[in-house]
């Protein structure tokens, strides 16, 4: 039998030890361990967020008429976003729980668009095939139809493809500011003239860059256009909780006007309970999240995102020349940020990973290629030369034919070799469920 409720309640002080020892054994993200998942700009940054959260903790987003200090919070903090990438007094959005619900919302929002506007019956779209998988749960989700489009050898979308797998269904196309497996940017420009050409609308997934790319522009990193600076581009998703450095969960979608957002918003006027409005997925918005990306937003000022821009880059730039000095090993593609992966074409970097796994490191795994990926975060400013020593002895001791520590390994090896994606499927299912099956 799983866990069940206490009788009786449990002391404040042994609920908190209880806490933290299952704490313990989860990834040490604040001594820069760790590669994803966790975006730390400080102690400061934290004590701060952990203050906006509580002085919200119970306010509900929801309802801006009952709250109208999360309203004007929220409207700051879309508005802000907006400046940075381009947007100018037309544009608008709204907050949402994170990546995954941010680009929910803009092909929810191009679906009906579709609908109202072009007539189209059943919507499609056009992704990279490097995009992020949160566009496959959204048409999973909204029951929409969509192609992947292919990777040029620098795995950019090739904009060509993309071309050819329009249709008149099609009223959606979508390029990554960067890409989460390789840190490349689509060739936003291509994307956008190809879609107003075809009178559809274009999506920029910046989730991971959102917050990022813009002061690393203003530092003089040579970007190209990705924002609403071109022409064309019609929404953006942006996370605050990564490179802005919010608490979780906190996101941003953006429209180039106020009309497309309309689009998002969900009414029903036949309740019982009273007339309904929500502007995104979720009904019940925690006010926590709200004021803490507004809080951290004010705190940092332009000043503090770029002084965390500058130490992303100059610690990326370490670890990538480092890393391209190890023998077997290579930076894949054209990375312009803090987020990149690495390969090799004579080791198993599975295995590579499972060596760092026993050092106390955390490198997700990737496949197609085979690579190991890297999130850079202003936490590694102090571990890149430990970070480099590690990944050195492993890479060596794997050369010489040293035996690699049981980890996830054979398990993307076999992954690799099913040909049937859709048994690699069932067995992802069966693992989740297995997870969560029990407490």
């Amino acid at each position: 039998m799983g866990k069940t409720l206490p009788k009786t309640g449990t002391p404040r002080d042994a609920v908190m030890q209880q806490l933290k020892a299952l704490h313990a054994d989860d990834a040490k993200w604040k001594d820069g361990k760790t590669f994803s998942l966790v975006y730390f700009a400080g102690d400061e940054v934290s004590a701060l967020l952990k203050d906006a959260y509580g002085e919200f903790i119970a306010e509900n987003g929801l309802s801006p008429v009952a709250f109208p200090s999360l309203r004007q919070m929220e409207c700051e903090v879309v508005s802000m976003a907006a400046s940075l990438l381009g947007g100018d007094d037309d544009a608008s959005g709204t907050m949402t729980s994170g990546g995954t619900e941010s680009i929910m919302m803009a092909i929810k929002a191009a679906r009906e668009w579709g609908k109202k506007v072009k007539g189209v019956k059943r919507p499609h779209l056009i992704v990279p095939a490097s995009a992020h998988p949160a566009f496959d749960k959204a048409v999973h989700y909204f029951d929409v139809d969509y192609d992947h489009a292919p990777l040029l050898p620098d795995f950019r979308v090739d904009v060509a493809a993309m071309e050819k797998l329009i249709r008149p269904e099609t009223v959606l196309l979508v390029g990554s500011a960067p890409s989460y497996p390789h840190g490349v940017i689509d060739d936003i420009t291509a994307i956008a003239a190809l879609a107003k050409s075809k009178g559809i609308l274009c999506h920029v997934d910046a989730c991971l860059g959102g917050f990022f790319l813009p002061f690393a522009r203003k530092l003089g990193r040579p970007l190209p256009p990705f924002d609403f600076a071109v022409e064309g581009v019609t929404s953006m998703s942006a996370d605050l909780h990564k490179y802005g450095y919010a608490a979780k969960g906190a996101s941003v979608v953006l429209y180039r006007s106020g009309g497309l957002r309309r689009h998002q918003f969900f009414t029903y006027a036949g309740w019982n309970g009273g007339l309904y409005a929500s502007p995104s997925f979720c009904g019940t918005r925690p006010g926590g999240a709200i004021a803490a990306a507004w809080a951290v937003m004010h705190h940092l000022g332009e000043e503090g995102y770029l002084n965390r821009a500058q130490s992303i880059l100059e610690s990326t730039k370490k670890m990538q020349d480092g890393i391209g000095k190890i023998p077997g090993l290579r930076v894949i593609g054209e990375p312009v940020g803090g987020v990149f992966a690495f390969g090799s074409d004579s080791l198993n970097v599975y295995e590579l990973g499972d060596a760092m796994d026993a050092r106390g490191w955390k490198l997700d795994r990737q496949m197609n290629p085979a690579a190991l990926h890297v999130m850079v975060t202003p936490a590694h400013a102090a571990v890149v030369e430990r970070f480099l020593s590690d990944l050195t002895q492993c890479a060596k001791s794997l050369a010489a034919g040293e035996p690699a520590p049981d980890g996830s390994a054979a398990m993307y090896g076999m992954v690799g070799t099913i040909p049937d994606r859709q048994q690699v499927d069932d067995f992802l299912v069966e693992f989740l469920d297995g997870l969560f099956n029990r407490a």
